[in-house]
């Protein structure tokens, strides 16, 4: 680690926050840690939103507390890798580094573990409307998000009913729904095909009409407001005595400088690992490919933004488009994007709404962190003072940010948040790395 030539601060809130990453999560801390009075220095190297908040599916999914790894993943992996029509995909040569995290993704897959992750994500998403409301608000970004209706739509109930501990789960930590029949489907939204027969329909949900539109909105209101941002890559984090000093960045032109900062936020999604590990710090953290199709200009929206079960996509009315955004594939961040996801996901619309006809498509790939648990990391380096990190989210990413936001400011500025965050704390791994 590059060591600074100056002592330690002896004051508790921090006079300047540096935060790195300038997507959803990092331009949440922005906001909320100007918001208690500090002043904040954003560094991102493409710009804001320019990574996975790009291309995320727009739903504000409170629901979403269930994940991937749910017991009979380690039955159905196989079949769902080696069939083209379902939606978990593998770049094969990516394997062989896959595999030890692999093994710790698929170890959590039991009853206890699952329920544990569902009950610490809802905490995190549960209310994420309101979250994003009270970020938004006096921004301009308020106007992006619309509440909204979300629902499950399955071919037939078997589908449904095959879940069960997974419906269990959410009942457990307080959601409720509706269950609809074929001829509810069609009185709810009459553009969904025949195919659909049965729904799930859960309330106080949310949607953003233009995701990259409305981070864009967060950060030229933190930027109105006094806020910095520089474009710029973090390169190295400055300690000296266990203690965070500030950050060497390297700007557009290559040029390198220092800037100082008592407290650093690390938001910076894949790319946080390389940052943590400088610290000594080896954090676990893999790569879920994303993908989404843009149809701009439909002949029609749906009424609300809806899975589709068979494909495990969303599809979200979007501003001049509908988005199909999901999948989940693991191939590491070199190699280039597969075929495959984007031919399933028009192959599962087709079905879900017939009817639908469109003017041109833009696709994107990209790249969503995720940790062996499920859970995000939220919290102070467990070595390094006045370093918090938040990363790790998954397919929850946009859900969960403005939660996330607002945690790391708080704990950043010596506050409590109102929460227990010891299922977030980076600490859970840095006992596991430190005895490698």
């Amino acid at each position: 680690m590059r060591k600074a030539d100056h002592k330690p601060s002896e004051t508790n809130r921090p006079k300047t926050i540096l935060i790195i990453g300038a997507g959803i999560n990092g331009i949440a801390a922005a906001l909320e840690a100007q918001r208690i009075g500090c002043s904040v220095i954003l560094v991102d190297k493409e710009g804001p939103a320019e990574g996975a908040s790009f291309g995320n599916g727009g739903v504000l999914a409170s629901c979403a507390i269930v994940p991937v790894t749910t017991p009979g993943i380690l039955w159905d992996a196989p079949r769902l890798l080696f069939d083209k029509t379902e939606p978990l995909f593998l770049k094969w040569r990516y394997l062989p580094r896959l595999l030890p995290w692999l093994s710790r993704y698929l170890s959590h897959a039991t009853p206890s573990k699952t329920s544990y992750i569902a009950k610490h994500l809802t905490p995190l998403i549960s209310d994420s409307l309101e979250a994003h409301l009270a970020l938004a608000k006096g921004t301009g970004a308020e106007n992006f998000i619309v509440p909204s209706d979300y629902l499950y739509l399955y071919q037939h109930k078997g589908q449904f009913d095959k879940q069960a501990d997974s419906w269990r789960l959410r009942s457990e930590n307080g959601y409720h729904w509706q269950e609809y029949n074929r001829e509810d489907i069609a009185a709810y939204d009459r553009h969904y095909g025949p195919d659909i027969t049965f729904a799930v329909k859960l309330p106080a949900h949310g949607r953003i009409t233009d995701p990259y539109a409305y981070i864009k909105a967060l950060h030229a209101s933190f930027i109105k407001k006094g806020g910095t941002y520089l474009q710029a890559e973090g390169e190295e984090i400055i300690t000296e005595k266990g203690h965070v000093k500030g950050v060497y960045v390297k700007g557009v032109g290559g040029k390198g400088e220092t800037i100082a900062a008592d407290t650093v936020i690390l938001t910076a999604g894949i790319w946080s690992e390389k940052l943590a590990k400088q610290t000594g710090f080896i954090v676990p953290l893999e790569t879920e490919r994303g993908y989404h199709i843009d149809l701009w200009e439909p002949s029609f929206m749906p009424r609300s933004p809806a899975l589709i079960d068979a494909g495990q996509f969303v599809i979200t009315p979007m501003e001049g488009r509908l988005r199909l955004a999901g999948i989940l594939e693991f191939g590491g961040i070199k190699l280039g994007p597969s075929q495959a996801p984007f031919d399933l996901l028009r192959h599962h619309l087709k079905s879900a709404l017939p009817e639908l006809r469109w003017r041109h498509e833009t696709q994107w790939m990209g790249f969503r962190p995720v940790l062996p648990d499920s859970l995000p990391m939220i919290g102070e380096s467990p070595q390094i003072s006045g370093l918090f990190m938040g990363f790790g989210h998954h397919h929850i990413g946009l859900t969960g940010g403005a939660k996330t936001g607002k945690w790391l400011a708080e704990l950043a500025t010596g506050q409590l948040p109102n929460e227990d965050l010891t299922p977030y704390d980076p600490a859970r791994f840095f006992k596991q790395s430190s005895h490698r």
